[in-house]
């Protein structure tokens, strides 16, 4: 797994924590007793940024003896990460790692359990997130839902052309916009043109204007499935995405309505992993 998080990023997590050293350990005068820390899962989760966590130990002046890889699916129980070091290294890393690897698995885990109930129900949907993480996680976020096996939906608005009619309105509408759209894919001819839609008559509009994929916002499984099967009957090539609301309990009802993409929010909020630490002398 490619890790995400540069020097700098995960040496700042450490400064924030331990800007002067760790006074409790300090104080006890524990700090250069050598000891090993184990990290362990206490539910089914999927882990991310193990390798990330292991670097920040290191630099806390640990040696890793086990890491087991982002994207890994664990039962509860599974020792995954252990370090070894002086106790002032393993205290200093400890509470920096156990948050970074809670909160980046708990969206992967939540990633990777929406993936697999979609793919049964639909093994072609690909399954994609929206840029909608809380500011200044991206980079985290990102990693934690391809661990769970979906990819970015955008990474952010320098490369996509997704048109809302928040733009249309600057336009004279989306019935007016739509007939600028071949002129917008010769201007962007290695980009997918996105145009999403609020309703079925939206859609169908978009669908014989030569974009290449409708996005439906916020409609319900029932209607989406009619809405769907109306769009094909008009252009059988557009792909047709569906985003707004969609989350753990209704993902596999949304897979089941034959779109091909489906976009959610919802894996960035939520519980995070719940993950073990045992700390020793040795």
């Amino acid at each position: 797994m490619i890790e995400f998080l540069p020097d700098s990023i995960i040496e700042s997590f450490i400064e924030e924590d331990v800007p002067y050293g760790d006074l409790t350990t300090h104080l006890l005068g524990i700090g250069n007793i050598h000891g090993r820390m184990v990290f362990s899962t206490r539910e089914e989760t999927t882990l991310c940024c193990t390798e990330e966590a292991s670097r920040l130990l290191q630099k806390c002046g640990a040696a890793v003896t086990l890491c087991m890889p982002s994207g890994t699916k664990l039962t509860a129980g599974i020792e995954f990460l252990i370090a070894e070091g002086p106790a002032h290294a393993l205290h200093g890393g400890w509470k920096v790692a156990l948050n970074l690897l809670e909160y980046a698995s708990g969206i992967a885990s939540r990633t990777g359990r929406i993936f697999e109930r979609c793919r049964v129900v639909n093994p072609a949907l690909s399954v994609v997130t929206t840029r909608k993480s809380f500011p200044g996680t991206k980079k985290i976020a990102i990693k934690a839902i391809i661990s769970g096996g979906a990819l970015p939906h955008r990474l952010g608005l320098s490369e996509t052309v997704l048109v809302f009619k928040q733009h249309t309105a600057f336009l004279g509408g989306l019935e007016a916009f739509l007939g600028t759209v071949a002129d917008l894919k010769l201007k962007a001819r290695e980009t997918k043109i996105i145009i999403e839609a609020d309703t079925t008559e939206e859609a169908l509009l978009i669908a014989n204007s030569g974009a290449d994929i409708v996005q439906l916002d916020k409609i319900a499984p029932a209607e989406l499935t009619a809405t769907v099967t109306s769009i094909r009957s008009v252009n059988p090539n557009i792909l047709i995405s569906a985003a707004g609301g969609i989350n753990e309990a209704n993902a596999a009802e949304y897979a089941g309505t034959g779109i091909d993409i489906i976009v959610l929010s919802s894996v960035y909020f939520g519980k995070p992993s719940d993950i073990g630490v045992t700390i020793h002398p040795i």
